[in-house]
């Protein structure tokens, strides 16, 4: 260990001024066992500082580096984890006796920042290295270090030693009689070399003859003796004077004591004196602390608990009617409720004044709440009574000009608008402040003012939005009373109470197939005289005014609400969305659902959230009804204004969630537009039954479908309808509803038809729907598109094969005959040879059909062909032009049969395809 700790010293500490005290092998605790050594060091230089270094021997050889250092300053904790602390002795390690446990323990613990466990090579190197680390603190921190577990002889007291009797340098040892313990080996200093040097350069065989040089030095050391002796001896005459002067000062010394005495005992009356002094100054001290902390209550008290007499006067007899009187009382208010809200220091309560001043401020506050009630109130019934008056005043005009009710709704309504409550409502804005206070200080009064308001304004609302809606009623259909409850007639339109013509419907012929696809959009019971575009833009231009006018009025009077109450808006109510709305009708109001999860309420925001919403609900419990009135009315007058307020109703519906999803607005339009959307699919559904119940004539030919041009009707309007309206999806599904339904009941019919081939109407049925929706552009039925042009192209084919067999009847059976045989396995040249197929056969077969006899065929078929086919739908050229190319194409495969069946006979049709091309063009052109 010796050897270690000299290599050590010298590679690692040297280089670093620092000196190696104490060493100990270790390992860490509990891991693989990798030896390090922990050593102890300090330095050469002042201030002296104290470190524990960790040096571990390098992978790469066998020289060490320092790894780890900690300052002694940074250990907290020493444990030395010994079961019988006085088992441990400091100097005598190998005469320790055993502990009681029967070994030794060689673990320790060192607290720095962490904790550091180790496990020493032996017990006798853990306690020397505790003991030097005990001295060193003792020594040059002195700091509060706490050892555990570790043994008191460890721990014993090192001799007090003074900075000035330590040598500096690298031969300062930890304490006097302890330098063996803790270094076996000191290195020469810098003058001790040269020393020696000068000497050995002075005896230059002392290398050679040890012994002569001892003798030298022996010689030399006696020369200095003897004259150390003799100048001893030469200087006791000035030590006796030196000692004589000594004696001198001592005497002086007790004068100066005796004086001393006499001082101190002067000074002690004068002591007394002081102590007097101070103590009477404390108590003056504490006495104006006292004062102090008595005025500053005073002062605290007086501050707080006043109340102005002007806030007084305002409050008890303010004029509640003016701006300058308002915020005056709002003044006084505000300044009473921070007096009654001062939170009292301990022991205020107690002081009688103070009981008083509060009694007051109560008696001023019931006071004044009560007298604001009163007030806001009066304005309440002012409000509502001048209202009234004003429209009893009206209602006695008109009464006494011989005006009934409608004309006077009509005169004073010309423009469809609500009344507007925009000065009541900045009138009472002025209050808004005062309700905040009474609402914090008087709920009671507050909630009755309230309940007082709702009644009020309701009633008022109720009569103004019922007169609205009648108005709206008029202008719809130029009566009153909803039209006599859908009964009367007017000038703007006929109501009947007739059930659908559509199920008594037949086909008589083409010319009036216009007016029973005019009778299929009576789906509202009405006359299709009646139904024309300029109805339904008046009912559409009303409508939305009934809207524009409803929007502006509730969201005004929901923000007055909440600024008058003083109630915290919310922008995502719970509870805001109609539950059957998805579930029923599939109606997506998906922003108000998103919105509910946008942001957690906090439960007072929830609460006046909810007063808000029961406020507007109360305030406005007529608009919904009458709402669904009016969407009744016109869908009793024309169902297909269903599409109206389809659009107009979802546009409404998507502004009142932008500008506020939680509003009463937003809710209420969200139930309307629910009925809006089943009126609609209600509308689609009679269109889809009254398809299904369409019956055809059977003379007649059948031609265009009623429900076809109905559907391409619905159409147009629909899209002109839908053309800047935000939602689609209605729409698209009510389409593909509508065109499957078409779709059937067209091969429905074309099945049914005993006039008309079924080929015939399924083509031109088909070819109508292909023209409608490449017009029109509709995406989401372009699948359908495609499926009606391959439908009108397959009938098309059908019908002209199946027509073009009949002018060469047997030409057609002989070669079908022919290619029946090839068909079952007999070779085409061997078919001459069959008795039914042979020359003979064929020459007889083509004779019957000279070119007269073939066009006059033709032109029969082109009468035929005229007959089947109707003139709107204007197919008849198209129909002879297909007929002319499957004539030609069944012209070749016969002259191609009689190449290979009957080779080299010579035998071929007696008219040619220039022919066939001349008879149907003179065919086309004289009819």
């Amino acid at each position: 260990m010796t050897a270690i700790k000299h290599a050590l010293q010298r590679d690692i500490f040297t280089p670093h001024d620092e000196r190696l005290l104490s060493i100990v092998n270790v390992c860490k605790a509990g891991k693989k066992k990798k030896n390090c050594f922990l050593c102890a060091t300090v330095t050469t230089e002042r201030p002296v500082q104290v470190n524990v270094v960790k040096v571990k021997k390098s992978d790469k050889g066998d020289f060490y580096k320092r790894q780890t250092e900690w300052a002694l300053r940074d250990l907290a904790v020493v444990d030395a984890k010994d079961a019988n602390k006085s088992s441990t002795n400091l100097h005598t390690q190998q005469d320790a006796p055993v502990p009681k446990n029967g070994r030794e323990n060689p673990e320790f613990d060192l607290h720095f920042e962490k904790v550091y466990k180790w496990v020493a090579s032996s017990t006798a190197e853990k306690n020397a290295f505790i003991s030097c680390i005990w001295k060193l603190n003792q020594r040059y921190l002195r700091k509060k270090l706490e050892f555990v577990n570790v043994s008191s002889q460890l721990l014993e007291e090192l001799p007090k030693v003074t900075e000035e009797s330590v040598p500096s340098g690298e031969n300062q040892s930890v304490a006097g009689g302890d330098e063996e313990s803790l270094d076996d080996y000191q290195e020469l200093n810098t003058r001790e070399e040269q020393d020696i040097e000068i000497m050995m350069d002075g005896c230059e065989y002392a290398i050679s003859n040890a012994e002569a040089f001892a003798e030298k030095l022996s010689r030399e050391l006696q020369v200095l003796d003897g004259a150390n002796i003799q100048s001893i001896m030469a200087s006791e005459k000035q030590v006796n004077i030196l000692m004589q002067l000594l004696d001198e000062a001592l005497k002086e010394v007790d004068e100066i004591e005796h004086k001393l005495s006499s001082y101190e005992e002067m000074l002690q009356s004068v002591k007394e004196q002081m102590d007097h002094i101070s103590q009477s100054n404390d108590l003056i001290q504490l006495s104006n602390t006292n004062n102090m902390k008595l005025l500053e209550e005073i002062e605290f008290l007086v501050n707080y608990l006043d109340l102005s007499k002007g806030h007084i006067k305002a409050l008890t007899d303010g004029d509640l009617s003016s701006s300058k009187g308002i915020e005056a009382c709002t003044n006084a208010a505000e300044a009473l409720l921070q007096c009654m809200n001062v939170a009292l220091r301990p022991g205020h309560d107690e002081l009688q004044a103070v009981k008083q001043q509060q009694q007051q401020f109560k008696d001023l506050r019931e006071q004044f709440a009560r007298r604001l009630a009163n007030h806001l109130n009066n304005v309440f019934v002012q409000q509502f009574t001048q209202t009234l008056t004003l429209h009893y005043r009206r209602a006695s005009y008109h009464s006494v000009s011989g005006h009934d009710q409608s004309s006077t709704l009509a005169q004073h309504s010309v423009e469809l608008s609500l009344p507007k409550h925009l000065p009541f409502h900045r009138d009472l804005l002025r209050y808004a402040k005062l309700m905040e206070w009474l609402k914090n200080t008087d709920h009671e009064k507050y909630e009755g003012l309230n309940k007082n308001y709702v009644d009020y304004i309701s009633r008022l609302y109720e009569r103004e939005i019922k007169e609205f809606f009648e108005v709206a009623k008029i202008k719809m259909t130029g009566t009153s009373k909803e039209g006599k409850k859908f009964g009367l007639h007017g000038s703007s339109g006929k109501l009947t109470g007739s059930t659908s013509s559509l199920n008594k419907l037949s086909v008589q012929g083409s010319g009036n197939r216009r007016s029973q696809s005019s009778s299929l959009l009576d789906m509202g019971n009405m006359s299709a005289s009646d139904l024309d575009v300029a109805d339904r833009t008046k009912f559409d231009k009303i409508f939305e005014q009934v809207l524009s006018e409803l929007e502006p009025l509730c969201l005004a009077e929901q923000d007055f609400i909440s600024k008058f109450f003083k109630l915290q808006q919310s922008p995502a109510l719970p509870g805001s969305v109609v539950a059957d709305s998805t579930d029923v009708d599939g109606l997506l109001l998906s922003r108000q659902h998103t919105l509910l999860g946008d942001r957690h309420l906090l439960p007072s925001e929830k609460e006046e959230a909810g007063i808000i919403r029961s406020m507007m609900i109360k305030v406005f419990r007529c608009i919904e009804p009458e709402l669904n009135n009016l969407i009744s009315l016109g869908d009793k007058i024309d169902s297909f204004n269903s599409l109206y307020m389809l659009v107009k109703m979802s546009h409404h519906v998507w502004t009142a969630e932008n500008v506020d999803p939680a509003s009463f607005l937003s809710t209420t339009l969200g139930n309307v537009l629910v009925t809006v959307k089943r009126n609609f699919d209600k509308c689609i559904l009679n269109q889809i039954k009254q398809m299904e119940e369409v019956k055809i004539s059977k003379k007649s030919k059948v031609g265009i479908l009623p429900f076809v041009s109905g559907f391409e009707e619905f159409a147009e309007l629909a899209e002109s309808i839908f053309k800047i309206a935000e939602r689609r999806g209605d729409l698209d599904k009510a389409y593909t509803k509508l065109i499957r339904a078409v779709y059937n009941n067209v091969e429905k019919v074309a099945n049914e038809s005993q006039k008309t081939p079924r080929d015939v109407v399924m083509m031109e049925n088909f070819h109508h729907i292909f023209s409608t929706l490449s017009r029109l552009k509709i995406a989401c039925l372009e699948m359908e598109r495609r499926e009606a042009k391959q439908k009108y192209t397959e009938h098309l084919q059908f019908y002209v094969i199946y027509s073009l067999g009949q002018p060469l009847e047997k030409l057609n059976h002989f070669f079908e005959g022919i290619e029946a045989r090839v068909a079952q396995g007999i070779r085409e040249e061997e078919v001459s040879y069959q008795l039914a197929f042979n020359k003979q056969e064929l020459r007889k077969v083509i004779k019957e059909y000279p070119g007269k006899e073939v066009k006059k065929g033709l032109d029969n078929l082109y009468k035929k062909v005229d007959k089947h086919l109707c003139e709107e739908e204007n197919l008849l050229q198209v129909m002879w032009h297909s007929m002319q190319d499957e004539f030609i194409r069944q012209y070749k495969h016969f002259e191609g049969l009689i190449a290979r069946c009957y080779p080299g006979s010579g035998i071929t049709m007696e008219f040619t395809i220039q022919d066939i091309l001349e008879y149907f063009s003179s065919i086309a052109q004289s009819h």
